[in-house]
């Protein structure tokens, strides 16, 4: 097997993912980190990288790795420690540097990996250099051997290290009206993840009452993973909530950069609800912007911005597309059905903490509980993500397409098959890594819902057989 072929199984279209040290291991991170000193250094005359981990056992020795590959570049490294991927996109905008995240997010302990950026945290996809990358870095494998690699990884002194937190903690902080801001009395589960770091630095001093569940960094997740679209890992959260009498619930992901909302009654919200909030509170705030959604977001979105006098555009999934279209379109705001919510004051970048005060800013405003202030913008009913195994994922694709357009129903493959027949819709996506389609259904209320997820998910089994 070449080492090309071992860098296909960890570059994805967004990032680098894989088992440890399996899949990804400090020899190829080495080299990814040359490579990617390599690229920033062609494409941007960059001469510095920001780097930052999460806690995650493996990390550190990534990290070392990553850091002792730039340096064989010739490029400096400034390491901002233990972060959240938020903070690692605000030190690339703030310091005008591109950056690394050492993190694999929600994915269980066993996996790590790489979120890349540009300088003013720009993003790197497949697209946009992720396959240049990947290509200097099988070079450079093919130069070094794993003895040399190890030598030179062992011998590294490290960058520059710098504490970003509380510059991200005045910036994070810039969103609301901190001095009209209520009392509120907030849970935070930040499963055993870096939200237990930032979490409390952005709510000190602020009128609330912070409780965190699994506060201790443990990349092992001793208690539940970091996924929060889940419904399954929100459950203590739900009962913690209810126990306290606690105004907001907060569900952050593994590297914190993603955040479900818990409402008073111990309800969760969508990500399209709160992106629909997040919305309006924007547009208050800039009359007449553009706000971005994805093609998974409730229809009550573009509803809503359409309302407040904005324009909406409709994405593809993943933060590469919609911080380019961000770039293309000078949007205020974008955000996603996972949990991710992107600010142009932010660098174009997402970040769940920035969506979390902005909420709270928006409750302290209008004087309601959250189970009250959430229900003009739940217009429909949705299925959340269902996945079903098939076995040629393009055959059913095909299949379903045709099912519909022979109905009439409106189709479009922005992003997988969008098939729209007025009073419901759905979206049905192939899994980048696995033989999975995603299916996300949206109807009119409860009943319609449960039967029309119940015949496309016949459909797609019948045409799966």
């Amino acid at each position: 097997m070449t080492f090309e072929q071992d860098l296909n199984k960890i570059f994805k279209a967004y990032d680098v993912r894989g088992i440890v040290p399996d899949q990804l291991n400090a020899g190829q991170v080495f080299a990814i980190g040359a490579a990617f000193a390599r690229f920033v250094k062609g494409t941007e005359n960059a001469s510095r990288v920001a780097v930052g981990y999460d806690m995650r056992e493996s990390s550190k020795v990534l990290k070392k790795a990553f850091i002792a590959g730039v340096h064989l570049e010739g490029c400096e490294v400034v390491e901002i420690g233990l972060a959240s991927t938020d903070l690692l996109y605000f030190t690339s905008g703030k310091l005008n540097m591109p950056g690394v995240m050492i993190t694999a997010s929600h994915n269980p302990a066993k996996y790590n990996g790489l979120k890349f950026c540009a300088s003013m945290a720009r993003p790197i996809g497949q697209e946009t250099g992720l396959e240049n990358i990947k290509a200097a870095a099988a070079e450079i494998l093919g130069q070094y051997g794993s003895e040399d690699m190890a030598q030179k990884i062992a011998a590294d002194k490290g960058g520059e290290e710098k504490n970003m937190i509380e510059d991200f903690v005045q910036h994070v902080h810039g969103f609301v009206e901190i001095a009209k801001l209520k009392h509120f009395k907030v849970v935070a589960d930040t499963a055993n993840g870096m939200g237990g770091l930032i979490a409390p630095a952005i709510f000190k001093g602020l009128p609330v009452d912070l409780e965190i569940l699994y506060p201790e960094l443990d990349g092992t997740f001793p208690n539940h993973p970091a996924s929060p679209i889940e419904p399954e890992n929100l459950v203590d959260l739900q009962k913690e909530v209810l126990a306290t009498g606690a105004d907001v619930g907060l569900a952050f992901d593994g590297d914190a950069d993603r955040v479900f909302l818990i409402d008073d009654k111990g309800v969760p919200l969508s990500g399209s609800a709160t992106t629909a909030i997040v919305a309006k509170f924007m547009l208050e705030t800039h009359p007449g912007a553009t706000v971005l959604y994805n093609c998974i977001c409730s229809k009550a979105v573009p509803e809503i911005v359409a309302e407040m006098g904005g324009k909406s555009v409709r994405t593809r999934v993943g933060h590469s597309f919609i911080k380019g279209e961000m770039a293309r379109t000078g949007a205020v705001f974008g955000g996603e059905h996972s949990g991710h919510y992107y600010f142009l004051d932010n660098f174009k970048a997402d970040s769940g903490i920035i969506a979390a005060i902005v909420v709270l800013g928006v409750l302290s405003k209008a004087g309601i509980p959250l189970s009250e202030l959430r229900v003009p913008y739940e217009r429909y009913a949705d299925s959340g993500e269902i996945n079903t195994e098939v076995k040629d994922v393009r055959e059913v694709l095909a299949g379903i397409k045709e099912t519909y357009s022979a109905q009439g129903a409106t189709i479009d493959e922005l992003d997988g098959l969008t098939v729209d027949s007025g009073s419901w819709w759905f979206n049905l996506r192939p899994s980048n890594t696995e033989p999975l389609l995603r299916l996300n259904v949206e109807a009119k209320d409860e009943a319609a819902l449960e039967v029309h997820v119940n015949r496309v998910r016949d459909q797609i089994k019948d045409m799966s057989r």
